[in-house]
């Protein structure tokens, strides 16, 4: 199944992976998408892994018992 790249920037670039990794056009937009599909899991996965460190962090500590109501937030702010 063929495609074409009509934006003459990507194009260029492409060009460029394939001379620069002296591989086909085809197997340089391959190698292209599969490092992007990657980079992308592995930010999830590092987003993922500081969220849950943070969660972990929260929940560790301990409990008051006081409820964070509206009461609480109108005297924190009372002058």
């Amino acid at each position: 199944m063929a495609f074409h790249v009509r934006d003459p920037e990507t194009d260029a670039l492409v060009r460029e992976l394939a001379d620069k990794t002296r591989l086909g056009i085809t197997e340089a937009v391959k190698l292209a998408a599969a490092e992007a599909l990657a980079s992308r899991e592995q930010a999830r996965a590092e987003k993922l892994a500081k969220m849950r460190a943070i969660s972990a962090e929260i929940a560790s500590l301990p409990r008051t018992g006081l409820k964070a109501d509206k009461a609480f937030f109108d005297e924190m702010y009372d002058d």
